[in-house]
């Protein structure tokens, strides 16, 4: 879930010498590709050059730039019509009102505002991309969606798509300070079509399973019939080692001050409320409340695929499990083994409309996996300074370790 987003500070610098290409086959595009992407200027950055980290194994941070625009809804433009010009059709003063971010700037909860991000695209005809929150900006209960001019739908744009993007950001636990260049998502590219189109084999899935390259073979039934191909059902801890007062989850306070995104030192007990293993292996979720939890499982993301958390299934129950969808090449990934290793998945959890009893071990979601278009040359976890490689119950990089 990271949110990945989880996700990391990388090494990479986009504006280097351009990378050796990569085929034209059918999946996720690695890190090289994204950096040749940015040497072509099939993605282009507005206003500053790209920073050095910004790109990651399966992704590219995108960065606010310097205005949000409060606004009375949520929106898309829809077919034919601009972000900036629907903004104008529902409130002809809104630039009035923009909140420059230049010098960083509280965005409050309970509002929405639009930003116009600093990266554009200029797609190729067989090349889509779609967007989610990072890791931090979900386990901070901070709302994102792209959006694109023409876009019917949220996180999503398609093949060929030339313009701006803009992102909505919905604070809804913690007020924020936020400033230009600050990264709230990260954006994906999926080769459409090309060589190699082959969805993972039940074969191979299975062979995934039995080697424990993707979830610790201890921890998980490995029959491959009761495990759909390509998605990773994952449960809930809610007992940790079983000691009792274990920290086991946190659910965020009402009122707090607000959360410089900046910032790495906070008290976690200024805003996070803990919860401990109390010999009761169930949690009632409360509607409107936020809770962190973490998966029983250990899971893996190997090289050569990339991974996304399925945010709301109602096969699960009636609340969203995970905000930030993106699990990178590597992550929980231990080479020398060549199997999952210690990362536990972190949940941001969030009940609809009416309490729910989570208990523990009870399955919460799914991890769906697909394959990568090459191996990406960066590797969450091993290349990088990767902030969630090797968790356990972990809450934003804004907040010290208890």
């Amino acid at each position: 879930m990271n949110e990945v987003m989880t996700k990391t500070d990388s090494t990479a610098n986009p504006g280097s010498i351009a990378p050796a290409r990569v085929g034209d086959y059918t999946g996720i595009l690695p890190s090289q590709k994204i950096e040749e992407m940015l040497c072509g200027g099939e993605i282009s950055t507005m206003l500053r050059p790209p920073d050095h980290d910004q790109v990651q194994p399966a992704s590219i941070d995108l960065r606010l730039g310097d205005y949000a625009y409060p606004v009375d809804t949520s929106f898309l433009p829809g077919k034919g019509m601009k972000v900036i010009e629907k903004m104008k059709q529902l409130d002809d003063r809104f630039a009035d009102f923009r909140i420059d971010l230049s010098q960083g700037a509280v965005l409050e909860k309970g509002r929405v505002y639009v930003v116009p991000l600093l990266e554009a695209i200029s797609l190729k005809s067989d090349v889509a991309a779609f967007a989610n929150p990072k890791s931090s900006t979900g386990r901070l209960d901070i709302l994102t969606r792209l959006i694109a001019d023409g876009a019917t739908s949220f996180d999503q744009v398609g093949e060929g798509y030339k313009g701006e993007l803009f992102i909505e950001v919905a604070p809804r636990s913690f007020s924020v300070v936020a400033k230009t260049g600050t990264r709230l998502n990260q954006l994906r590219f999926r080769r459409t079509r090309g060589e190699g189109a082959k969805p993972i084999s039940a074969t191979e899935w299975k062979k995934l399973l039995d080697e424990g390259q993707i979830v610790d073979s201890g921890d998980h039934e490995k029959s491959a019939k009761s495990i759909k191909t390509g998605m990773l059902p994952f449960t809930v801890d809610l007992e940790g080692s079983g000691k009792e007062g274990e920290i086991i989850g946190y659910r965020a306070k009402k009122h707090t001050g607000r959360i410089d995104l900046e910032r790495r030192d906070y008290d976690p007990l200024d805003f996070w409320e803990p919860i401990r293993f109390r010999k009761t292996s169930s949690l009632i979720l409360d509607p409107d409340e936020f809770y962190i939890l973490m998966t029983k499982e250990a899971i893996a993301v190997p090289p050569e695929y990339a991974a996304e958390m399925l945010p709301y299934d109602t096969r699960a129950g009636e609340f969203r499990v995970h905000y930030a969808g993106f699990f990178d090449p590597g992550f929980g990934w231990n080479a020398r083994l060549n199997k999952a290793g210690s990362s536990r998945g972190v949940l941001e959890v969030r009940s609809h409309e009416v309490p729910f009893l989570l208990e523990h071990g009870q399955t919460v979601g799914w991890l769906r996996y697909e394959r990568m278009a090459a191996k990406p040359e960066l590797l969450y976890g091993q290349n990088l300074n990767s902030n969630y490689q090797g968790q356990s119950l972990k809450l934003a990089k804004q907040f010290k370790q208890l």
